[in-house]
């Protein structure tokens, strides 16, 4: 066993990416404060082909050189969009026939794990701020909640671990991957 080259990884151009059918996942950052969490959101929206990501509120942008740290390139791959509140990012998913998800801990989510996705739906995955998560008021948009089954004391996790373990698990249900 050897570990494999840059050259070996057939990793897709900047051009090829943009090309390249997307998973029909959008994410929402919802008043993310670290550039390392937007950042890194950004390098794993790249890995899964993800669609688009909104940034809404306190969120920040790119060009940023604290963004770019973690996301190693990924801005110029991932499409993006920012939205001064999250409500209207969500009318207009919503106009697009997106299914809203919070990932979030509430009365009614679904565990992560025993969730199927349709294959023929679009969703948006709204993850919120590090310390008040997804925004109270965003909660009544949403279709429905999924919660990643956590087995410890702090039942937190960091936004950008969240959103790599979400997002393998929908690539993976959807078999939009080469991973399966």
């Amino acid at each position: 066993m050897r570990k494999l080259k840059n050259e070996e990884l057939e990793r897709k151009s900047v051009a090829d990416f943009r090309r390249s059918e997307k998973s029909p996942i959008a994410i929402v950052l919802d008043n993310v404060r670290s550039m390392n969490n937007i950042g890194s959101v950004f390098r794993t929206s790249d890995a899964f082909l993800v669609e688009k990501i909104y940034l809404c509120g306190i969120t920040a942008t790119p060009p940023h050189r604290d963004i770019h740290k973690t996301a190693l390139g990924a801005t110029e791959t991932v499409a993006w969009q920012y939205f001064e509140s999250v409500e209207m990012c969500i009318e207009k998913l919503k106009a697009e026939n997106y299914e809203i998800v919070a990932i979030e801990q509430t009365t009614n989510s679904q565990n992560l794990h025993s969730f199927t996705p349709d294959k023929f739906a679009k969703y948006a995955l709204i993850f919120g701020n590090e310390v008040d998560g997804v925004s109270e008021n965003v909660m009544p948009l949403c279709d429905f909640s999924i919660e990643i089954p956590q087995l410890g004391h702090k039942h937190s996790l960091n936004i950008s671990v969240s959103a790599g373990i979400v997002l393998w698990d929908f690539i993976s249900k959807l078999n939009t991957s080469d991973y399966q």
